[in-house]
């Protein structure tokens, strides 16, 4: 998680997507960095989110997190509003079709906002296995600067939207 958050980079006053929270661990290590900014955590689990909510409550009273049980298909998000969306161990970019997410986060993101698909180290499968197919997509739907990474603290394609 630390790994990820590192990646992305947060910074006081952006707007932030996290697609998969979990219990939200990464979503207090985005937080702490915010400052005035904001983070929007989603998860299809209501136990996820239930947990997320809790454990960021301080966040959440500040507004600086909001935490919503969702498919990130199922999001309305302004266009051109984020910074940065990121996901850790999240399936759904190389396990099949992800082209409507895709095509969501690129109108969601800012002209040159960072997309961070995040897995941790050492996983059952090759890295190539799971970087490919993700950095393929990211091109087909207009991402740019698209890169790999794979070191001991994890695995990752990162992007920029169009545009920037």
């Amino acid at each position: 998680m630390r790994w990820a958050v590192a990646l992305l980079d947060p910074a006081p006053g952006q707007r932030i997507l996290e697609i998969g929270s979990g219990p939200g661990v990464a979503a207090a290590l985005v937080c702490e960095r915010l400052g005035d900014g904001r983070l929007l955590a989603v998860d299809r689990s209501a136990v996820a989110t239930r947990r997320a909510a809790e454990r960021n409550a301080e966040h959440v009273a500040a507004g600086r997190l909001e935490v919503r049980q969702a498919a990130l298909r199922e999001l309305e998000l302004p266009t051109g509003e984020l910074d940065a969306a990121f996901a850790i161990d999240v399936n759904l970019f190389w396990t099949g079709s992800a082209a409507t997410e895709l095509g969501m986060l690129a109108a969601a993101l800012r002209p040159g906002g960072a997309l961070h698909v995040c897995y941790g180290a050492g996983g059952p499968q090759p890295a190539e296995r799971i970087t490919a197919p993700i950095a393929t997509a990211l091109r087909a739907h207009g991402f740019v600067d698209v890169a790999v990474r794979d070191e001991p603290g994890g695995l990752a394609v990162s992007a920029r939207a169009p545009g920037g």
